[in-house]
């Protein structure tokens, strides 16, 4: 698998300096930059990389100036971030997808499966489902009845997606998540056991979603848990019962959301952050790491902490955290005064 300079200068819309016609075959980071290679210079602190580095292409900035000579042939682009995450895709899109359906696979019946799929070995599919064309279901893989999953999918090793449970065009599930798993829902008895609360709702993803490994969307009480078109969920997150999650939300490893939590579009939940039930997250909110979150928060809002508080409010008590020994010592003071 191999690009010249300026095929993947059409791909990623650059424009090459140097020798176009040089072959590269594996991406590479710009510190172990070799022959055959392509890199990247994004973050200005590994400049000195790239007069050390041997690697045939790099990709820079349109208005990066060299400094020193540099035996690559460059690419500049506007935003190399950019151009890497296509140029990973081209790489991918040309390496070999499996394909076919394994004998040691199980399909139920009613189910359709469309064309080009392909469904690894030991993979179940329920019954009544429905499988659009292109799509991948990798080993071990279950799938319960009455399930859709949209053109372009891939479902891979381990994944269980429960009965109903409904996932648009390209979307990525990786291995071990649990899609359709049981809201936690139970009612105390009164003698101090707890009766359970069946929850009969279901799944839906929509177009564009990725969902970490090993992370958990849990099944609605009724209705429906929502991810919107182009959510992306890190590994290790737990995401409620009837949550409802806006387009393009990003959230990191091990965010946990309460049931019934409505999240807004666009925004950006850090690593261990918590989202308590029924609370309403509005639009373009940044919710720092590790942050508590107990109350609702309006559209463009950055917070953090525990409990979580607007960033500029959420400072000043850390100043005030960090002198608290003194100002105690102050006060002791004034009162023996």
């Amino acid at each position: 698998m191999q690009f010249t300079a300026n095929e993947l200068a059409k791909i990623v819309k650059g424009k090459v300096e140097g020798n176009g016609e040089v072959k590269v075959w594996k991406p590479c980071k710009i510190e172990e930059g070799c022959e055959g290679g392509i890199t990247f210079l994004g973050n200005p602190v590994y400049t000195h990389y790239i007069y050390e580095q041997e690697a045939s292409v790099v990709i820079v900035r349109k208005d990066f100036v060299a400094e020193h000579p540099i035996g690559s042939t460059l690419i500049r682009v506007d935003n190399p971030y950019v151009a890497v995450a296509v140029l990973l895709h081209a790489f991918n899109e040309r390496s070999k997808p499996p394909k076919g359906r394994s004998l040691r696979s199980s399909i139920g019946r009613g189910s359709k499966v469309g064309k080009h799929c392909y469904i690894g070995a030991y993979a179940v599919v329920g019954r009544h489902c429905t499988i659009g064309d292109n799509v991948k279901i990798y080993p071990n893989a279950c799938i319960g009845d009455n399930c859709k999953i949209g053109d372009g999918t891939i479902i891979y090793a381990g994944v269980k997606i429960y009965e109903g449970v409904e996932i648009g065009r390209n979307c990525i599930i990786h291995a071990g998540a649990v899609i359709g798993a049981d809201g936690f829902g139970f009612a105390p008895a009164g003698d101090g056991t707890w009766n359970k609360i069946d929850q009969i709702g279901n799944v839906v993803l929509e177009d564009n979603v990725e969902v970490g490994a090993n992370t958990c969307i849990d099944r609605a009480t009724m209705g429906s848990t929502i991810l919107h078109e182009g959510v992306k969920v890190d590994n290790l997150c737990q995401v409620a019962h009837n949550v409802v999650v806006g387009r393009n939300t990003a959230m990191a490893s091990q965010v946990g959301i309460a049931g019934s939590c409505k999240v807004g579009e666009e925004c950006i939940i850090a690593g261990q952050a918590g989202i308590v039930g029924h609370i309403t997250v509005g639009d373009h909110v940044t919710i720092g790491a590790q942050s508590g979150v107990t109350h609702s928060v309006k559209s463009g809002s950055t917070v953090f902490g525990s409990p979580a508080m607007e960033a500029s409010k959420r400072r000043k008590v850390e100043v005030l955290l960090r002198n608290i020994e003194q100002l105690v010592a102050r006060v002791a003071k004034l009162e023996t005064r």
